[in-house]
């Protein structure tokens, strides 16, 4: 078993620190497991679920005991998360992988774009409103 180096343990650090705040943590473990390491973009994706998991749990004891949850609608996210899981398992298995590398590349741009200028009309408003 191979031991795990400093950038490993930043990359992991990082991606659970942003994973725990609901900013898409997966993204940073996937890009580094495919862009630095050389992982195929499945077992990258593998890796990300497996490390989401205590992640996952350890965000939702924290809300619950902040009182931020509310447990009728955490549920149904659930049930939902698992349709999707199951379907998107059933649809990876009828696409290439680097057709799924290309389609990932394009929604993290489209978020990033859509990100990045939904803050500069948010930051243009509320300066307008203060304004006022």
């Amino acid at each position: 078993m191979e031991a795990v180096n400093l950038w490993d343990a930043l990359a992991v650090i990082a991606s659970a620190i942003v994973g725990s705040m609901g900013l898409g943590g997966g993204s940073v473990l996937i890009l580094y497991l495919t862009l630095v390491k050389g992982t195929p973009q499945l077992r990258a994706q593998g890796i990300n679920l497996l490390f989401f998991l205590p992640c996952a749990v350890t965000a939702v004891c924290m809300y619950q005991k902040q009182g931020l949850l509310r447990w009728d609608i955490l549920w149904r996210m659930t049930v939902g998360g698992l349709l999707g899981v199951l379907l998107g398992q059933m649809l990876l298995r009828q696409i290439e992988t680097k057709a799924i590398t290309a389609l990932f590349a394009g929604f993290l741009i489209v978020a990033g774009v859509i990100t990045l200028f939904s803050k500069q009309e948010s930051t243009e408003q509320e300066n307008a409103e203060k304004g006022k």
